[in-house]
């Protein structure tokens, strides 16, 4: 079991589960999930469909609440994280408003907060939207509205967005998914690029091992439903870190290691 003391430094899962109750049927989707995130850290969750890295995601975020265990986000628990706009959520569309322009859709959550200011509801300061569609090289195209741009640019206006919320913790939800492999590697350097500049606390959920060990402090690999972590591989490589990096013995071997991982899980290897 992870250390999962509450800190408002950290965030803590203790004895997580959630079960889904369908007219007489219930399902299982995560039991016993036990971790510590430390503010700054970029995680992601790994492992195959079905075995709730969505879920955990959505429970983290408070969208969703667990069966069974604690979950708590820098001291708070996920919903006060979230009306204290301490969390902002990157989906796998990029779910922009197509009325209007990339300048505009990136300032959203600007204009959220300073009516939760005059609410009374929140202090968070929001990040300049137009600083950063200019650092994921969308510069070019503040006035252009989101049928005009590419699928990944799209995504890059999604996740300027997600950062100019100004809140401390990013929950990512595959958000290179429905790219092209050309594009999801330029994406990942560009994320990368921000979060070194930005050192928001993120979680990303993935389907791929390579995208993993290059994004990543650490690698939680998930087991078969009912959803557990089955192990936390340390990745261990210096940052920042730049596409050269893929090239090495050392990366290689890594992926290969959580990969195993993976397999372990599946074979029931504890």
């Amino acid at each position: 079991m992870q250390n999962t003391r509450t800190s408002a430094s950290t965030i803590s899962l203790d004895g997580v589960g959630r079960t889904y109750t369908r007219g007489k049927k219930s399902v299982q989707a995560l039991t016993n999930v036990n971790l510590t995130i430390r503010q700054g850290e970029f995680i992601t969750l790994f492992g195959p469909s079905g075995c709730g890295k969505s879920t955990l995601l959505r429970l983290i975020a408070g969208l969703d609440t667990q069966t069974t265990g604690d979950i708590s986000v820098f001291g708070a628990t996920p919903k006060q994280a979230s009306q204290r706009k301490d969390i902002a959520w990157i989906p796998q569309s990029s779910a922009l408003l197509p009325w209007l322009d990339i300048r505009s859709n990136a300032r959203l959550s600007s204009v959220i907060n300073k009516s939760a200011d005059r609410a009374g509801k929140t202090t968070r300061r929001p990040e300049d939207a137009v600083e950063l569609l200019n650092e994921i090289g969308l510069g070019d195209f503040l006035e252009s509205r989101p049928d005009q741009l590419s699928g990944g640019m799209r995504q890059r206006a999604s996740i300027a967005r997600g950062f100019a919320q100004g809140a401390p913790l990013m929950l990512m939800d595959e958000p290179f998914s429905a790219l092209d492999e050309l594009t999801r590697d330029t994406l990942r350097i560009r994320l990368l690029e921000l979060w070194d500049r930005h050192k928001k606390t993120i979680v990303f959920v993935t389907h791929s091992a390579q995208e993993a060990v290059l994004l990543s402090d650490r690698v939680v690999v998930m087991s078969p439903r009912p959803g557990r972590i089955h192990r936390v591989v340390d990745v261990g490589f210096d940052r920042p870190r730049s596409w050269e990096l893929t090239d090495t013995p050392e990366f290689v071997a890594k992926v290969a290691e959580v990969k195993q991982v993976l397999w372990s899980a599946w074979e029931g290897d504890e």
